[in-house]
């Protein structure tokens, strides 16, 4: 049904398109498994190891990917075969070093039912949220590829692509944060919590929004770089400014959102995750058949917006009252305005001349650099820590 009736292919054949998602499906289905054991290592706050995992997992991946293509078979099947074989190393590699960095106790390993019953409540609300987040960022896909053209959706997933690539910094720091939450929380210690969670909140602005704004003013010189096509920069830039937009949005909410789970409150995300889904279908099918593609990357930013303007006012109604403006002055707002006038600068300067690739490369590196610094420094906690380094480096080697 699908590759027959739902999409609109015009170079592959149903048959291929139809091969190619019982393919992708298999691939999928190893994701939850991962999820599981990953979740085991983060609650043993075993983060690095985690994070040397995925790393290298991730370069075997696509290096692998690329290997195969050009060396075994330049098709779709040989693709995601890849990827199958890659995501069943992941299973395997997660649950062994989960398995031996648990503490030993002594006793034969056994299944104990009343471990599961006891947070039956929070593992709900959990698998709830997960649900509606699957759907948030899958519906639009599966709307858009009944309602746009093969061609223009393959636009549209590629600046997805890119605007996805914010959660490699998004991610790290949830799982480093969420576990000391939680310890802190268990030690009903406020203060530190308060501290903690501003100090995680800026961090994570300053990691993220700078790499962003870089991202959506010069999108279209990303992707020629990257793609080495003009038409495909021209029909997909605009997109992926948009939609990294409404990621980094999604993003500064990592952080309230590990404090709502350390305190093992799933009902707000639920019900926002609803209303969200409800809200999308429409959404998306409107802004489509009004403004194309282009209309409905919007549907993301209105959605994340809403997060941050609505969720935020609710959460803090119950978690660490009395903080919320300093999380939208200091923790984002100040980090959102610095970087997005520095990035604005260095688009207005850089101007729209034709440089080499080589020259390209490192004038967005450059500004990318700038856009960080100038970003840390003028948000309170980055710019103390930036101090505080040049200070020690003073003491050790000025004397």
């Amino acid at each position: 049904f699908i590759a027959g009736y739902w999409v609109r292919p015009k170079q592959l054949s149903p048959e291929v398109i139809r091969q190619a998602i019982l393919i992708m499906g298999l691939a999928i289905a190893f994701q939850w498994p991962v999820s599981f054991y990953s979740g085991g290592l983060m609650g043993l706050q075993r983060q690095v190891l985690l994070n040397t995992i995925n790393t290298v997992v991730a370069t075997i991946r696509w290096c692998g990917a690329a290997l195969v293509l050009w060396l075994v078979s330049p098709t779709i099947y040989a693709f995601f075969f890849w990827q199958i074989l890659v995501s069943l190393l992941h299973v395997l590699m997660t649950s062994l070093f989960l398995w031996r960095s648990l503490p030993a106790t002594g006793k034969r390993s056994a299944f104990q039912g009343r471990i599961i019953f006891g947070v039956w409540r929070f593992a709900a609300g959990m698998s709830g949220i997960t649900v509606l987040a699957a759907l948030l960022t899958q519906t639009d896909k599966i709307i858009l590829s009944k309602m746009l053209s093969l061609e223009m959706f393959g636009y549209y997933t590629l600046a997805g692509m890119i605007a996805m690539t914010l959660y490699r910094l998004i991610g790290p720091v949830f799982l480093a944060v969420y576990p000391r939450f939680t310890q802190l929380v268990e030690l009903n210690n406020q203060e530190a919590l308060k501290h903690l969670y501003h100090k995680a909140c800026q961090f994570m602005s300053v990691l993220i929004l700078p790499a962003a704004a870089v991202i959506a003013f010069f999108s279209y010189e990303i992707l020629l770089l990257w793609t080495g096509n003009p038409v495909t920069a021209k029909n997909t830039y605009m997109l992926a400014s948009i939609l990294i937009i409404g990621t980094a949005l999604n993003g500064l909410m990592n952080i309230p959102y590990a404090l709502q789970l350390a305190h093992g409150w799933t009902r707000l995300t639920f019900y926002v995750n609803l209303v969200s889904v409800i809200l999308l279908v429409p959404l998306t099918m409107f802004m489509a058949w009004k403004y194309g593609a282009v209309g409905a990357s919007f549907v993301w930013v209105i959605l994340n917006s809403g997060y941050v303007i609505i969720a935020i006012q609710f959460m803090h109604r119950r978690l660490l009252t009395g903080e919320k403006w300093i999380w939208y002055g200091k923790d984002v707002g100040i980090p959102m305005l610095v970087a997005l006038a520095t990035a604005g600068v260095c688009k207005f300067v850089a101007g729209g001349e034709s440089l080499s690739q080589l020259m390209s490369v490192l004038i967005l590196i450059l500004i990318s650099a700038v856009t960080l610094g100038v970003t840390a420094i003028m948000t309170p906690t980055t710019r103390n820590f930036v101090f505080n380094q040049l200070m020690k480096l003073k003491l050790t080697y000025g004397n």
